[in-house]
């Protein structure tokens, strides 16, 4: 063979090479792998386990965990130690790397919409925009006034509201209706029963709800509930989420991650203790299939 056609098939070869290299994917710096999403943990099974222990459980107290859809924003509700104050807190995925900031000024509860579009917070809200969140917002006098006390808004895919009100003790909700956003109203009987009702988290479809409540015949001094949504459109008896996840303490706000994999809620061991834990979101189907 001729020393121009090895040349030109070593040529031909480099530049064959450089193309497949030039194929490969290439990881977005600022968006975590399969293995790398919820912080990086391993994922729980049936039994409620702690969230992060070693990056967000510490000695204050850590509540209202709050994923966007894309997995690539935690936020949460920090108080206690150094946070005098409920304080925000973000853990964001930037540069291959979790990290975690303050979110100021405080101004409510989160809640991510289903969409990821807006960061509910109580009454106010952020919307979000191409560099972050915008400016807080209120959600207008309909509920931005004295008369409701307003901790969480929690909100479904097509826009109801679902909230709670400690001036009531109870939970509340608000639909859209030919296209207007109607006014708040206390839900029935069915769901606020005993002492008080509050931190609610409605299904992205409208198909069931969480919350908590004290009552006397619970497990500790306040225990998780869930109701499904009936076909005629009513709520249906509330459940009791059992021991394996309520107990002795204070077990509230909890919430359904984005994929539906996962389910978050705080414990309360009194003061300003308290830990954020995950469990397989799984035990909801079989609650539903039961009711």
């Amino acid at each position: 063979m001729k020393k121009v056609d090895l040349l030109l098939i070593f040529v031909f070869s480099v530049v064959i090479s450089a193309c497949n290299t030039n194929k490969q994917p290439t990881k977005d710096s600022d968006k975590p792998t399969t293995e790398e999403i919820y912080l990086g943990q391993k994922p729980p099974g049936l039994v409620p386990e702690l969230f992060a222990p070693d990056l967000i459980q510490n000695e204050h107290r850590q509540a209202e965990a709050a994923f966007t859809p894309d997995l690539k924003e935690f936020y949460f509700r920090r108080r206690g130690g150094t946070y005098k104050k409920n304080t925000l807190v973000v853990i964001q995925y930037k540069d291959n790397r979790w990290v975690e900031s303050v979110v100021p000024p405080y101004a409510g509860e989160p809640f991510i919409s289903p969409n990821g579009k807006k960061l509910h917070l109580g009454r106010k809200y952020r919307d979000r925009t191409d560099t972050g969140w915008s400016e807080i917002k209120s959600l207008g006098p309909m509920f931005d006034n004295e008369d409701l006390g307003i901790m969480r808004v929690s909100a479904s895919a097509n826009g109801t509201y679902v909230l709670d009100n400690y001036k009531s003790d109870a939970i509340w909700f608000s639909t859209i209706k030919d296209g207007m956003r109607q006014a708040p109203k206390m839900m029935d009987s069915v769901i606020n029963i005993g002492k008080w009702t509050a931190h609610p988290f409605i299904a992205p479809d409208d198909s069931y709800l969480i919350w908590d409540s004290e009552r006397e015949t619970g497990s500790g001094k306040s225990d998780l509930f869930i109701s499904f949504k009936q076909k005629n459109g009513s709520w249906g008896a509330a459940i009791n989420l059992g021991d394996t996840i309520n107990s002795e303490f204070a077990d509230a706000y909890g919430s359904v991650s984005s994929d539906g994999k996962y389910f978050f809620f705080h414990r309360s061991y009194g003061g300003d203790t308290g830990d954020i834990f995950w469990v397989d979101a799984q035990f909801i189907e079989k609650l539903r299939r039961i009711k």
